[in-house]
Order: C-alpha cells, then sequence, then structure tokens
C-alpha cells in the first residue's frame, strides 16, 4: 500500500507542476528521455540476469502478443457494430491493444509484487508491447495514418528497435544471464534504476489529458472496458487453461489490465488518428486503472496464486 500510495503521489506531483507557467511544456519530455536513456536500461541491467528461465518465463513474453491480436478483433468488430469512421477505427487499434507496460506498468509491478517482480514486467514490456508497437503499431498508421511523419519503412522499424537504449541493454542483459555482477556496479545500477518510478510517475502526471470530442465517449468507454477490463480477463483465463501460476505468470496478467500507451498517443496523435479521442484515453484510462488494477490484482492472487 505504501508503494501504491508514493505512485499517486508522483502523479499528483506531475498534475501540480503543469499548473506552474514558469515549468516548459516540454518538462515531461526531458524526464522521459533520461528515463528512456538511463533509469529503465539501468533496471534492465540490474534485474535481467537474474532471472530463472522457464515455462511461466515464455508465457510473459508471449502473452502481450496475444493481448494485442485479441484486443485487435474485439476493435475491429466494435467498429462494424457502431459504425465507427476510419480515423477512430485506427485510434482504437493503436491504442487499446498497446498497454502502458512499462512507464505505469513496472511502478505499479514494483507497487503490487515487490522489487524483484519488475524484471517480469521488463521482458513482458521489452519483448511484447515496444516490438508490438514499432511493428503492429507501424502497420496501423501505415493504413489509417493522415501524416506521412508517423509512418515508417521496414527499414526505420529496424533502426528504431535496434537503437532503442533499453532495447540495447536487454540484449546486454541476456548475454550476462546467470553472470555474478560485481557489487559495486550492482550499487550503480540500483541507484540509477531507482530514479525510473518517481520520474515516470511524475511526467505521466505532467502530461496527462481529460477533454473529450463530442460523440467521443462510446469509443472511449467500449475502449477502455476492452483495455481494462475484457482483456485481462481473458489472460487470466488463459493462464488458468495452461494451468500456469507464479509470479511470472501473475505480473504478466496483471501487464494485461494496463491503461494505453503513453508513446502510441503520441504516435496516434501525430498521425491524426482522433487527437482528442487518444488523449482521453491515455488519460481517463490512467486514472481508472487505480481502481482496476488492484481489483485485479486481488483477483491474480486468489486465482493464481
Amino acid at each position: 500500500m505504501e508503494n501504491f500510495i508514493n505512485i499517486i503521489t508522483y502523479l499528483l506531483i506531475g498534475i501540480f507542476l503543469k499548473q506552474i507557467e514558469k515549468i516548459p511544456r516540454e518538462f515531461s519530455n526531458i524526464l522521459n528521455i533520461f528515463v528512456i536513456y538511463v533509469s529503465l536500461p539501468a533496471l534492465i541491467l540490474l534485474k535481467i540476469p537474474k532471472l530463472v528461465f522457464s515455462q511461466e518465463l515464455i508465457f510473459t513474453a508471449v502473452l502481450p502478443w496475444i493481448m494485442v491480436i485479441i484486443s485487435a478483433i474485439l476493435v475491429i468488430i466494435s467498429s462494424k457494430i457502431l459504425c465507427w469512421h476510419k480515423s477512430l477505427t485506427g485510434c482504437l487499434l493503436l491504442m487499446i491493444p498497446l498497454g502502458n507496460t512499462s512507464f505505469l506498468g513496472i511502478p505499479m509491478v514494483r507497487a503490487f509484487f515487490g522489487e524483484e517482480a519488475t524484471a517480469y514486467a521488463i521482458i513482458y514490456d521489452q519483448l511484447g508491447s515496444f516490438l508490438a508497437l514499432s511493428t503492429y503499431g507501424a502497420i496501423i498508421l501505415a493504413v489509417y495514418g493522415t501524416s506521412e511523419d508517423a509512418k515508417l519503412s521496414l527499414k526505420e522499424i529496424i533502426i528504431r528497435i535496434t537503437s532503442f537504449p533499453p532495447f540495447i541493454a536487454l540484449i546486454i542483459a541476456s548475454l550476462l544471464w546467470g553472470c555474478k555482477i560485481p557489487q559495486v556496479i550492482v550499487g550503480l545500477l540500483s541507484s540509477l534504476g531507482s530514479t525510473l518510478v518517481p520520474l515516470v510517475m511524475v511526467a505521466v502526471g505532467f502530461q496527462l489529458g481529460l477533454k473529450l470530442e463530442e460523440g467521443g465517449l462510446t469509443p472511449l468507454t467500449v475502449g477502455l472496458l476492452i483495455k481494462l477490463c475484457i482483456a485481462p480477463s481473458i489472460a487470466l483465463l488463459i493462464a488458468k487453461f495452461l494451468h500456469l501460476k507464479g509470479q511470472a505468470t501473475q505480473v504478466a496478467v496483471f501487464e494485461a489490465g494496463m491503461p494505453p500507451m503513453v508513446s502510441a498517443g503520441a504516435l496516434a496523435i501525430l498521425a491524426g488518428l482522433s487527437p482528442r479521442l487518444t488523449a482521453a484515453l491515455v488519460g481517463f484510462g490512467i486514472f481508472i486503472s487505480f481502481i482496476t488494477l488492484p481489483v485485479l490484482q486481488k483477483v491474480i492472487h486468489i486465482l493464481l496464486s
């Protein structure tokens, strides 16, 4: 509970700082850059080499892709039934299958499952959500986007993946799997990695948007219902069907219930995919997830312990 209170406090600090005119609008981007280049790579290098290979670990890496497919199918079905226009459908196809499994996911996993569980959150995010954003996301932007700036070629996708600092850190950490890291390095990585949660949550609070366009209530409701309720419920059923338990499985199912991804939202806005709805999905999604995620964690504890 203490960690959860800390997260809410950091979020409120970000919201408060947004009201101060002297703070530049790019403040949250600066925090995000530090997290991407320093905090998250440090955490990856600290946690991944300690992981033990298991069937549950494979599930953690595969589940996000299953969630992308299932969520996309549910969005397409909803679009057909409710007769959504192309831009709105593209927005939801980008935002709903891709969860905020890093910037919000890692802090929330740490709060509810403990420090050691963050390694599983990193696997889910880097081998799942991040790669899905770079591949599946690029396809959605190419098909539905109206801005040429948001469309990427195959070469650009590969460059973006291989040059992403946390992904590079993941490759290095994988090579160090099972190796004993000197204590002085562990201390340094631990210190740098500890900056992730406060910086990320302050940045999230700073860039929250809750304005909804006319006619946007229905797609917002349907999208968040799929993302925060239906998707994690399906993930839970899959885990039960496969008779998987343990912390890795619990974290994977928990990550499946994260709200829409901030990075995907930025790309959706850049591509002209219902910008106000995109911002509302991110903003309302985060606020509602502070209710749904604790409930999900309780259900996971009961069914997958």
